[in-house]
């Protein structure tokens, strides 16, 4: 796995959703588009490919979507 740089976007709390992240980070633009790329495969957390729009992430968690990685910060 190649990864790109990782920026971080600071959550303002421990934790939020994965389909919330996504949104906030600006990875993606709607509800709709999250639900299609998790479902898809197209997200991983960490490295691994998640399909549960519901997960909660956790400070230090990165996510990649579409050649952009994000970091889940405090």
């Amino acid at each position: 796995m190649t990864n790109p740089s990782v920026d971080d976007a600071p959550i303002g709390g421990d934790m939020i959703r994965l389909g919330q992240f996504l949104k906030f980070a600006g990875l993606l633009e709607s509800g709709g588009q999250v639900k299609e790329a998790v479902i898809d495969g197209y997200v991983t957390v960490n490295g691994d490919i998640e399909r549960r729009r519901g997960r909660q992430l956790q400070i230090g968690d990165i996510v990649e979507f579409g050649g952009r990685a994000v970091r889940v910060c405090p």
